[in-house]
């Protein structure tokens, strides 16, 4: 039995029992916190307070230009948040876990994360339409409605699901305690380094966090159709399986001589009856017999039958046949 670290890298035997996690009372009041805060900042901005204030204060401050030598660090950072490069990373983990567990409970969670994520934030983004900082036309204006699409923050909700997931799915309190301190400096950070950037006001930072953290929050409600995904898939791959074992048995397997052709897998079919071919014995020119049509070529013997075995032919001697005397025909007085 392997002990060293290397040991958790073969596959498990069997799959874990791995605890799903359940819609607690803890639960449903963080996810009835987290709504009640997004509602909030949805009205602040839509009614022009001090929130969007705020926002005009930060951008005209213009932090990279504050600290300017924070701007290369903080332009590869950023990619943390960024939904292509992020999914792939953890998609290759959890896909790493899925092999190793026998399950495809960790990449169908990331799925199902992520489709909530483009569907609730994307309707907001589209919906409320807000531009950026970057393209705002009027100090103190909320700039809703204008045809943007930055709020609220996708690299800062997608910064909180993809690398909340990792937390999410953790099989011990230990690691899951760990990634979920990680998780959240990671979105913490990136939703911080937009700001400084200017690609984002500070109101989309905190909508995104709400976004993201609701994502998470919901992810338990579901597990029944995620399981029962997982279920049919793997039934459909057992089902492959068992439709190629069973190919496999009806062809047979025979031995094949070396430099020789293949046996076909199954026997030939017989070919049309042919009308057999009459042969017609004469002389060993060929020529047919008298009084059948002299003249007329008959088929070639060694084409119309193969040569007669050495039981079959009639031995003969130098002198003559060994038949005896009285069967040859008299000649002469």
């Amino acid at each position: 039995m392997r002990t060293d670290i290397f040991a958790r890298l073969d596959r498990e035997p069997e799959p874990p029992k791995i605890e799903v996690p359940r819609m607690t009372r803890t639960r449903l009041a963080l996810f009835g916190g987290t709504s009640a805060f997004y509602l909030a900042i949805v009205v602040a901005v839509l009614l022009s307070t001090g929130l969007v204030t705020l926002d005009w204060k930060i951008m005209l401050f213009r932090p990279y230009q504050q600290w300017p030598e924070l701007h290369a660090f903080l332009d590869y950072y950023v990619v943390l948040g960024q939904r292509g490069p992020t999914a792939v990373m953890v998609a290759a983990w959890l896909g790493w876990r899925s092999w190793r567990q026998h399950t495809l409970r960790p990449l169908l969670t990331l799925g199902a994360a992520l489709l909530l994520l483009n569907v609730t934030v994307g309707a907001v983004k589209l919906g409320l339409g807000r531009l950026g900082p970057h393209y705002a036309t009027q100090i103190g204006s909320a700039e809703l409605f204008a045809g943007g699409d930055i709020f609220p923050s996708g690299h800062t909700a997608n910064a909180v699901v993809t690398w909340g997931i990792l937390a999410y799915l953790a099989t011990t309190p230990r690691a899951r305690r760990y990634l979920s301190a990680l998780s959240a400096v990671v979105a913490l950070g990136v939703g911080l380094t937009t700001v400084y950037l200017g690609t984002h006001w500070l109101s989309d930072v905190l909508l995104g966090w709400a976004a993201g953290l609701l994502i998470l929050l919901a992810l338990p409600w579901c597990e029944p159709l995620i399981g029962r995904a997982e279920a049919f898939v793997l039934g459909l791959r057992d089902r492959v399986r068992e439709q190629l074992r069973a190919r496999r048995r009806l062809v047979p397997s025979l031995p094949v001589a070396t430099g020789g052709p293949r046996p076909a897998p199954y026997p030939r079919r017989p070919a049309a009856a042919e009308e057999p071919v009459r042969e017609v014995i004469g002389s060993r020119t060929g020529r047919a017999p008298a009084g059948r049509g002299e003249g007329r070529l008959a088929p070639p013997l060694a084409a119309s039958r193969p040569h007669a075995v050495r039981s079959e032919r009639t031995p003969v001697t130098p002198a003559g046949s060994r038949r005896p005397g009285h069967s040859r025909p008299l000649t002469g007085g």
